[in-house]
């Protein structure tokens, strides 16, 4: 990662943080991006090397203006060696109770939002003989629960979509990466958007006791590292995964009455 240049958006907190410092410490140039511009500094003066960071901040959910964001990034080193997609955005609300305008803001943070920066990065990364594209999805792109209708389409949107796109890409060097972590110790939940569009505002206990942020970001460098096409990062939960598909109809009984906030 010596000098390579990454973009990492959702940088300013969380996974993405974490992935921050990680690949600082291995020497990559980054541009780290979030809405939140003072803490995008605060994690730049946390890295051992903040020389080799640039702060370039965004809305995701400003669609229109994404295309624009990306030609600056690409003219701050004159290239993105690799994106990785962390910023987004949770949900905790009853599909019936949850305004469109709650579920068409999900939707452009989580799918489109990545979406947009991708492709716009793309003609670079080919030009410059091949790249990296990460995208953070979730368990719930896999399977969805209750209280999360929205958000778990947005996964399930990253899944069609990158899938597509990897195909699209091949001879190209151009490798995808999804990553489906579970329950990680973030502030995902306290930033959740109820059915209103007002934050949840309190963490969920599951998330509390879950896998640590750094430990998360470590396995997604390797997972990128080693050419994944998807991995699942967590606890016990992952087994979600193989549950759903062998047991389809037990494991829907199960998430019915599971606990999920």
């Amino acid at each position: 990662m010596n000098n390579k240049v990454i973009w990492i958006t959702g940088a300013s907190s969380g996974i993405g943080e974490a992935l921050v410092y990680e690949y600082n410490k291995a020497g990559a140039k980054l541009i780290i991006s979030s809405r939140n511009r003072d803490e995008l500094f605060r994690v730049k003066a946390n890295c051992k090397n903040p020389v080799n960071i640039h702060v370039l901040s965004l809305d995701l959910e400003d669609t229109a203006n994404l295309n624009g964001k990306a030609e600056e990034a690409i003219r701050i080193y004159g290239c993105i060696d690799m994106l990785i997609n962390s910023g987004g955005i949770s949900q905790r609300g009853l599909a019936l109770e949850t305004d469109l305008e709650t579920e068409q803001r999900l939707m452009n943070v989580n799918f489109w939002g990545t979406a947009i920066l991708s492709k716009a990065v793309l003609p670079n990364m080919i030009a410059n003989g091949g790249g990296n594209i990460v995208c953070i999805s979730s368990l719930v792109g896999k399977f969805g629960t209750r209280m999360r209708s929205a958000y778990s389409a947005s996964k399930h949107a990253l899944h069609g979509y990158f899938d597509s796109l990897r195909s699209e890409m091949y001879g190209k060097k151009i490798n995808i990466t999804i990553v489906c972590p579970g329950f990680i110790k973030t502030k995902v939940t306290l930033n959740a958007l109820t059915a209103n569009g007002s934050p949840q505002g309190t963490m969920d206990s599951a998330q509390e006791n879950g896998m640590s942020a750094e430990e998360c970001a470590k396995q997604i460098v390797q997972a990128v590292k080693s050419n994944k096409e998807e991995v699942y990062i967590g606890g016990k939960e992952v087994k979600g995964i193989l549950f759903k598909r062998f047991f389809p109809l037990r494991f829907s009984k199960y998430l019915r009455t599971t606990k999920v906030t």
